[in-house]
């Protein structure tokens, strides 16, 4: 039987074909983003203890209440915000999954979503499965910043949302205060949504203030602002998340997610209700991935890779001028085949595949395995 698709130019992704390239050759994989240590060992006790008490039934379709009560809590604690753990606050599985329910929730044929690329690669597949347009904008390189000169150009009738990523995965780029600045003024008396990506909310780096949108209520009253559990307590294996809307929107949300997954795994937010009381958990996190970005950049002074300026998340970028003039895509092969080093390359994160030869490293490993991977790079 044939099926048309609904996805025609979607294969593989890249981290499925790099991971699966790098288990082959035995290869050091700093490409797909997990962490290769250790997860906080009194959470892991949380998880088992709630299992053994009994909480293995499904969860309310919007999340644990004690869950949702304590992220209310820290949200302004953090940004200063009043948000109701009621009807504004969803546990999803997984960031992904609440960037795809957001996106559906306000998405109809013929609408057109504005986003910066390079971007996580699941962004302009969830569009186009709504039958909308995706209306993507270079982010200026070598520094990623956003050109607001050309969104304003791109703004139209049929603009429903604005896509914004920050720590921003692939590039390890933030938003600034000016950046704000830029985006209240263009959807200022619009219809126009906003999704913001913040799932490396706690891996900012060098003093930089994180920019949610949750500090700015005029922006939050038109935004879904989606974090992710498994990249502040490195464990991405447990695909738990969590979306932040005002309650016009998150009930259309919870209309698309009672009908997909509807509740997700109870023991791991009963244990997270009880960790998120502990702040410094979750304060001392930018620190802890810091001086892994500074010690991963130190190791590759050794080799001919330029690395750039990552603020945050668990990536840094670099360029490869000094080694070869190959294609991207074809020398990350060639070092997980060669090297026995695992990258990604960034032009998989641009839908027209457009190479400024640039691999993206994940340092977010034990020192240990970063060591070995510079050791294995200082050949090439």
């Amino acid at each position: 039987m044939n099926i048309a698709s609904k996805l025609p130019a979607v294969g593989t992704n890249i981290f499925t074909v790099m991971s699966t390239l790098a288990a082959e050759h035995k290869a050091v994989n700093l490409g797909q983003g997990f962490p290769d240590f250790p997860m906080n060992e009194e959470l892991t006790g949380l998880v088992a203890a709630a299992m053994k008490n009994g909480f293995n039934q499904y969860a309310p379709m919007p999340g644990w209440p004690a869950l949702r009560e304590a992220i209310a809590e820290k949200i302004h604690f953090l940004y200063g915000s009043n948000v109701s753990p009621d009807t504004e606050i969803t546990i999803t599985p997984g960031g992904t999954y609440a960037i795809y329910s957001a996106l559906t929730a306000i998405l109809n044929p013929g609408d057109e979503v504005i986003l910066f690329e390079p971007c996580y690669d699941s962004y302009i597949p969830n569009i186009e499965i709504n039958g909308a347009k995706a209306v993507p904008i270079n982010l200026v390189y070598p520094e990623y910043k956003i050109d607001w000169k050309a969104v304003r150009a791109a703004v139209n009738e049929k603009t429903r949302c604005i896509m914004i990523n920050t720590p921003h995965n692939p590039t390890g780029s933030v938003i600034g205060p000016e950046d704000i600045a830029e985006l209240r003024s263009i959807v200022k008396d619009t219809n126009i949504f906003i999704l913001s990506d913040e799932v490396y909310e706690h891996l900012i780096f060098d003093g930089i203030t994180h920019q949610s949108i949750l500090r700015y209520p005029d922006l939050l009253e038109r935004s879904f602002v989606c974090f992710s559990f498994g990249k502040v307590y490195n464990c991405t294996g447990w695909k738990l998340g969590y979306c932040v809307a005002p309650a016009p929107l998150m009930k259309e949300f919870r209309k698309v997610h009672q009908f997909n997954c509807f509740s997700c795994f109870t023991p791991a937010q009963v244990a997270l209700a009880e960790f998120l009381k502990h702040r410094d958990a979750y304060l001392g996190l930018s620190g802890f991935m810091q001086e892994k970005r500074d010690y991963f950049t130190k190791l590759m002074s050794r080799t001919r890779f330029t690395l750039q300026p990552s603020y945050g998340s668990y990536f840094i970028c670099g360029t490869y001028e000094r080694i070869s003039d190959e294609p991207d895509k074809e020398l990350a092969i060639r070092l997980t085949k060669e090297a026995g080093i695992a990258t990604i390359p960034v032009s998989s994160f641009y839908h027209n595949g457009k190479d400024d030869k640039v691999l993206r490293f994940c340092f977010s490993k034990k020192n240990e395995t970063l060591e070995a991977a510079v050791e294995k790079l200082m050949k090439c």
